[in-house]
């Protein structure tokens, strides 16, 4: 329900003005600790603090949390109000439909003066946050935020013509060669004085349900939310596990990544710190000339630039989540076949290794990065279903789902990356099962069906003799599942699929180059795809056809920056001009303070670990798009249209902008704002060598 704050009168929110003219509110989110928290610190360097928490988890729209991350979130904030008490300020925790309002309202009753807050990427975030400097400015309280979740903030790090990264590995050479070293990480205050919290009274919040509390108190066993226990878990792994990372973090069985994926999700861990202590225990290892320490470093160091990568991404495509960013997937005909969603959700697909990892996410709510991978493409490759229902699978059930880090991951599984895996690849998980679970400890830890079958047959019983089968209690296609594809007819149906998808996208090419609105090309006449309801998914809309056989200079260092979006997009007869070296044109400006964001009543439309590439060492192995709900609105950015090159990025479905949009979405004018803010932005995304991108743990 909604928080509820009734400000007091007029004459009375005077007076607190007058007497808290020193009172900061700092406005905690995904920065759940009290050490290297860069608004935590300007909130005490300004005089007394008002710490406040607001679960308004509405506004997520369809990335509601799910179980698991909600009982993490619970613990860590248990934690971090413990933290704050016993430096002099509780955490103040309040129930919202609507954050802006509800901050709005607290600091109409505390009479505070300032409000500091650390920057998130995701669009809903960026739009929100910004609609929040928009309003309080103009009321003028001092609004303030900072980077806490990066080493470099997206708008700092450009080529050499001042334009953004397409691909890893140029984006990563680019950090690792920057002229100033990431921030040092800043010690917790020594002290907070507490602002009167009597004016501002706490919720009591709820995250769980009673059908939920036995499940998540097996959570505990594993796991230790909280900022200290993050810290302590970053020091265990930089003084054992860090050693032999280059070795062992391709062994499924075992715990041989760091598990820090959900305290850096949640911020109770400081990337910048994270950073430094490992660079430390690099120039060690390379005094010593140890070649395997150095080696493990640069791989863990490399999935750490992942991480920032798929908030880079985020930030300059915001619709990254949702749509595949090489325009000629758009018309790959994706299998919907919610028999083949709920076999592979319940481990029934037949392949051991697939089953095994699928059971294991039910059951704790984590997975090795690498059968992550192997799932995930799976999902993908094999029964070719749409990669947006894996990834919000993923984000309904991981402890450390991450929407920037989940988008990154499945869409490069999916090979919807300018250096994404090849989309004809298809990874046999019987090969896969021998390399990542040699002994079949793995499967029959997680498939206690199969714990009898010698290793030989581990991996693809469907092979084994029948008297093996018998000696090991196994009836396939009974207790044990006969293979629901067979990777064979995988492959085949794949390159019908393949074929099919560059038809399509030559119709569409053509269509443009005559003028033609009607043809096979025109996307917004696909048919849209629904998540599947049995999982009680909110619904969106995946953009993909049906398988019809089934900066500014003076800118100020730490202020937030929104990404360059698309004035407006028309159809256009003539190839555009795709120059990245006009300057003028692309140069990011900051965000304008003449735009009127209009808050919006409630009842009214208003407004993330995940699947890591296997080369992609990233410490944010999550899950989880955005479109409007009545909990805020996202931008759906539309790049301009662009020649006939079919490696361009591509964000809008309709080929037509925000005009598509808009159609299909009335109620969302307020959107426009957003896309008016910046000039219209023409680049020529190239496909580079592709990048082999490995995944964290």
């Amino acid at each position: 329900m909604p928080s509820g704050v009734v400000g007091p009168p007029a004459a009375a929110a005077t007076d607190t003005t007058t007497t808290n003219k020193n009172l900061s509110i700092v406005w905690f989110r995904r920065d759940l600790r009290v050490e290297d928290n860069p608004a935590l610190s300007a909130g005490v360097r300004s005089g007394s603090v008002l710490a406040v928490f607001i679960w308004a988890p509405e506004e997520e729209g369809h990335y509601y949390p799910g179980r698991v991350s909600r009982w993490w979130l619970s613990q860590s904030l248990a934690h971090l109000d413990s933290s704050l008490r016993s430096l002099g300020a509780p955490l103040v925790t309040r129930r919202s439909f609507d954050s802006v309002s509800t901050l709005a309202q607290i600091i109409q009753s505390t009479g505070a003066r300032s409000l500091f807050f650390n920057h998130l990427y995701d669009p809903l975030s960026l739009v929100r946050d910004h609609r929040l400097k928009e309003i309080l400015t103009a009321q003028g309280v001092n609004v303030r935020s900072f980077n806490a979740d990066l080493l470099y903030e997206p708008w700092e790090v450009n080529d050499e013509n001042g334009c953004a990264f397409t691909t890893f590995a140029p984006f990563w050479n680019k950090c690792l060669s920057m002229p100033y070293d990431p921030a040092a990480p800043m010690l917790p205050p020594k002290r907070i004085s507490s602002g009167d919290v009597s004016r501002c009274p706490a919720d009591t919040l709820v995250f769980e349900d009673e059908s939920e509390r036995g499940s998540n108190a097996l959570l505990a066993r594993s796991w230790s939310p909280g900022w200290r226990n993050a810290d302590r878990a970053l020091t265990a792994f930089i003084n054992g596990p860090l050693i032999d990372y280059s070795i062992n973090r391709k062994k499924a069985d075992g715990a041989t990544t760091s598990l820090l994926s959900p305290h850096l999700h949640f911020g109770e861990l400081s990337v910048r710190k994270v950073f430094h202590l490992v660079r430390i225990k690099q120039l060690v290892w390379a005094n010593e000339g140890n070649k395997e320490g150095e080696e493990s470093v640069n791989l863990f160091l490399k999935s750490i630039g992942l991480r920032e990568y798929s908030r880079y991404l985020s930030f300059n495509h915001p619709c990254s989540h949702e749509r595949p960013l090489l325009a000629h997937l758009r018309y790959f005909p994706w299998v919907v076949d919610e028999g083949y969603f709920k076999a592979w959700r319940q481990g029934r697909t037949g392949y051991p290794l697939v089953d095994a990892g699928m059971r294991e996410l039910w059951a704790t709510g984590w997975l090795h990065d690498r059968i992550r991978v192997v799932v995930s493409s799976f999902f993908v490759k094999v029964l070719q279903l749409p990669w947006r229902w894996g990834m919000k699978y993923f984000w309904d059930t991981l402890l450390d789902a991450d929407l920037e880090s989940d988008a990154l991951g499945w869409q490069y599984i999916s090979g919807t990356l300018p250096d994404g895996r090849d989309f004809d690849r298809i990874d046999n998980p019987q090969l896969e099962g021998y390399k990542f679970d040699p002994n079949g400890e793995y499967v029959r830890r997680w498939l206690p069906e199969l714990a009898r079958l010698p290793t030989s047959w581990i991996h693809h019983p469907w092979a084994a003799p029948e008297t093996v089968l018998r000696a090991a209690g196994i009836e396939l296609g009974s207790n044990y599942p006969l293979p629901i594809v067979e990777i064979s007819a995988a492959k085949a149906r794949l390159q019908e699929a393949l074929t099919e998808m560059w038809q399509l996208e030559a119709a569409s090419r053509a269509a443009m180059e005559n003028g033609t609105e009607e043809g096979l090309g025109d996307s917004s006449e696909i048919p849209l795809i629904d998540f599947p309801q049995d999982l009680q998914m909110e619904v969106d809309h995946e953009p993909v056809r049906i398988n019809s056989n089934n900066l500014n200079a003076d800118r100020r260092h730490e202020d937030q920056m929104v990404p360059s979006m698309t004035a407006s997009l028309v159809r256009v007869e003539e190839e555009v001009s795709v120059d990245v070296g006009n300057s003028a044109e692309v140069s990011r400006g900051e965000v304008p303070v003449n735009v009127n964001f209009t808050p919006v009543a409630q009842g009214e439309a208003m407004d993330q670990g995940g699947t890591q590439p296997d080369a992609i060492e990233s410490t944010a192995e999550s899950s989880s798009t955005w479109s409007e709900r009545d909990g805020g609105l996202v931008p759906v950015w539309s790049p301009p249209t662009v020649s006939s090159h079919s490696e361009q990025f591509v964000a809008d479905d309709t080929g037509t902008g925000s005009g598509g949009y808009l159609q299909r979405h009335p109620q969302s004018h307020q959107l426009m704002n957003w896309r008016q803010l910046s000039q219209s932005v023409t680049r020529n995304w190239e496909v580079e060598n592709a990048v082999q991108p490995n995944a964290i743990g």
